[in-house]
């Protein structure tokens, strides 16, 4: 392992690729700690896509967009509890940030609408694949070829200041410690999502849930910044994604790409009960206040074609799958008259886009193609919008709003950004955003330094 390094990044998901990358570009040595025995880290697990407005791929399809309005919509689905400077920056940057991952060989080719949004603006790869595993590799691809190092099983335990203002890293691999010393240090460590007794300390409520998190994801960014005078912000919102199937050991998050495109939920009657694409906190909630805290997403072969990810749901077994809306109410209990009357006033509703119902505008589509597909879901922790607290440049603030010399952060361990609740899709666009401006800054500090 290196002793010394300019630039070191601790996590290997989607924002420390970038942040790495972004400093390599402007000539730095930069190396990645990752804690776990392979790279990705949560972001290999995001399925649905990159929010982005103002691009090329919205102007081919005819959609006029602005970052005004992508501002407008995130901050009221966040309960106007972002932090309107990183809000600001990060709408107004998600369109250079589409362009800079062209560079990488990363096309992002496809549109399709998530929850809280008007409009179509979340960009995923061209084949409708899930975006998480796709940019890690190209990322991961684009690492190598720039000779950065990247150390697996490498934990970070402890940040000191030096007395020549440098920060010494102690490192955990393999039951040994050893100590490298830096110009600075990128946070790019994830959330808190898999931690129990964080949760359970910031959200009680959510205490039993189950997680869709990788079990890396355990607040260890949060930890080491807070030890070295960080403040951190927000750590009670706590965010619950509506789809997930746990009926199996593993859980699997169903990408909201799934309702973006046209699926719906019923409860156990058979019957809608809210806007499958009102934010996730309210979906959620809707969930969890059914009898049963469960529900079904129902959907025809039109939208199985649009979401590459549903081959794999029914791939492993969490796809009912039938040839009549009959067979599928039979196969999952549903009453089939109900169920097969929401099914004909949906239809009326996609048919004449207005859903008087719940007000539904986007991703409307009449049932009209067999066969037909149903995924039990129900809520599971997903998100942690709390963290460490930042300016728009990614430096480290600590209780007074002071910056923390060479100390950046950037991505889920970050706080602020997304207020009470994460819009879906905005994840990616932030490791992108935040990512990059992470390594800028951290350069910039260098040349200032030196």
């Amino acid at each position: 392992m290196i002793k010394e390094i300019e630039i070191l990044v601790l996590g290997s998901g989607c924002t420390g690729l970038v942040a790495a990358l972004q400093a390599h570009q402007t000539g730095k040595k930069v190396a990645i700690l990752e804690k776990m025995d392979q790279i990705g880290g949560n972001s290999k697990r995001a399925s649905s896509g990159m929010n982005a407005t103002e691009t090329v791929l919205q102007l081919k399809n005819n959609i006029i967009d602005t970052a005004q309005e992508f501002y407008d919509e995130t901050f009221k689905a966040g309960g106007k509890m972002n932090d309107p400077a990183l809000l600001q920056y990060f709408t107004t940057h998600t369109n250079s940030a589409v362009e800079w991952l062209k560079a990488f060989n990363v096309e992002l080719g496809d549109l399709t609408t998530l929850g809280g949004m008007n409009k179509p603006r979340t960009h995923r790869p061209t084949d409708t694949s899930p975006i998480g595993a796709y940019l890690v590799n190209k990322l991961f691809d684009a690492v190598q070829k720039a000779d950065i190092p990247v150390y697996l099983n490498s934990k970070a335990v402890k940040l000191t200041r030096l007395s020549d203002q440098r920060i010494a890293v102690e490192v955990e691999n393999n039951g040994e410690i050893s100590r490298i010393k830096c110009n600075s240090v990128i946070l790019a460590t994830g959330g808190f999502g898999a931690s129990q007794s964080l949760i359970k300390k910031y959200a009680p409520q959510y205490a039993d849930y189950k997680t869709t998190n990788q079990e890396g994801s355990t607040g260890d960014g949060l930890k080491l910044a807070h030890q070295f005078g960080a403040q951190l912000i927000q750590l009670n919102q706590v965010q619950i994604h509506p789809t997930v199937q746990q009926d199996n050991p593993h859980v699997y998050l169903i990408g909201e790409t799934v309702r973006g495109e046209g699926a719906i939920l019923v409860n156990t009657a058979g019957k809608r009960f809210i806007n499958e694409l009102d934010t996730r906190k309210k979906v959620s909630n809707a969930i969890i206040a059914q009898e049963t805290k469960h529900a079904y997403l129902i959907l025809d072969q039109q939208v199985y074609r649009r979401v590459k990810a549903l081959g794999f749901y029914e791939s492993v077994g969490l796809v009912v799958k039938a040839s009549s809306l009959d067979e599928l109410a039979k196969a999952i209990h549903l009453p089939a008259a109900d169920f097969k009357a929401e099914i004909e006033t949906w239809n009326q509703a996609a048919t004449n886009h207005y859903d008087q119902q719940f007000g539904r505008q986007t991703g409307m589509h009449p049932f009209n193609e067999g066969p037909f597909y149903a995924i039990h879901v129900a809520p599971a922790v997903h998100y942690t919008m709390g963290g460490i607290h930042i300016d728009t440049q990614t430096h480290v603030l600590d209780e007074n709003g002071e910056i923390i010399p060479g100390l950046f952060a950037a991505g889920e361990v970050s706080g602020g950004l997304h207020g009470n609740n994460r819009v879906g899709g905005n994840s990616i666009a932030e490791t992108i955003v935040f990512g990059r401006q992470a390594g800028i800054s951290a350069s910039q500090y260098l040349n200032e330094t030196k």
